[in-house]
């Protein structure tokens, strides 16, 4: 299976057949998502995930969903150090489910594993996935309610994003920034909430978001924006030949102090 989910490589189905006697032992690391400037975030994360990060939207149409920015250039995550460890404050649910994951078909889900998982083993090292007998352990049943909440929640975000898309409240966005080395350069490839349409929508739907707590998902992203200066503050100093050269023009996947990032 090719990186269809980020950061999966191999993801095969769960089985007391073919796991019975592995193991998973965490590891205190983030190098799976070193090479990711952004992951998706559910709307139950947003008010935990502001204090830290920028929120915005990625993707068009139908696929549209809310993600945190981590990085300002392709392949770069301003949040995992050099030893691998998370600086970025709030771990979006994305990453602490792995490396379980459901899979679908049609209705069904089934939870499954990234075999390639560097803390997956079969010397006992770490929490066992089944017993003996073949039944599920209390961690690997403790995972599966993780990912079911998960898929829940995921469910829930799909439909806000439905809605906002249907009041036609998202529009192309881009955020200028400095970095602390005075380097100036331009984040795009994502979308914002028009702040003046949000206020122009009809009774009926507002009266609908404020009761779903959709209102304030939306105050809460428009918010966050201003965290992409902090994100900005985290560049590493260029060498002085790149410093000097003209702005740079970053896309984002979903993808003396400096001046605060402006999102246009």
């Amino acid at each position: 299976m090719s990186k269809q989910l980020l950061i999966y490589e191999r993801v095969v189905p769960l089985s007391s057949e073919a796991h019975r006697d592995v193991s998973v032992k965490a590891l205190d690391t983030f190098d799976f998502a070193r090479d990711l400037n952004s992951v998706p975030l559910l709307a139950a994360e947003f008010t935990s995930a502001v204090p830290d990060h920028p929120i915005v939207f990625a993707g068009q149409g139908e696929a549209i969903f809310p993600a945190v920015l981590l990085g300002l250039q392709d392949s770069q995550n301003l949040c995992v150090d050099a030893a691998g460890t998370w600086t970025g404050g709030y771990v979006p649910a994305f990453l602490r489910r792995y490396p379980f994951v459901f899979s679908q078909d049609g209705a069904n889900f089934t939870l499954c594993v990234d075999e390639t998982y560097p803390g997956l083993n079969r010397e006992g090292r770490g929490e066992h996935l089944f017993d003996s007998e073949g039944n599920r352990t209390q961690y690997l049943q403790t995972m599966l309610t993780f990912v079911q909440q998960y898929q829940a929640q995921f469910e829930r975000t799909r439909l806000f994003c439905q809605r906002l898309v249907a009041l036609d409240l998202l529009e192309p966005a881009q955020a200028r920034f400095t970095t602390p080395d005075g380097r100036a350069g331009t984040l795009n490839g994502f979308t914002t909430i028009n702040r003046e349409r949000l206020k122009a929508i009809p009774e009926a739907a507002l009266k609908e978001m404020f009761a779903t707590d959709e209102l304030e998902l939306c105050f809460v992203h428009l918010h966050s924006l201003q965290n992409i200066s902090r994100l900005a503050d985290k560049a590493p100093v260029a060498a002085p030949a790149v410093a000097e050269e003209a702005p740079a023009t970053f896309k984002s996947k979903a993808k003396a102090a400096p001046a605060p990032a402006e999102v246009e």
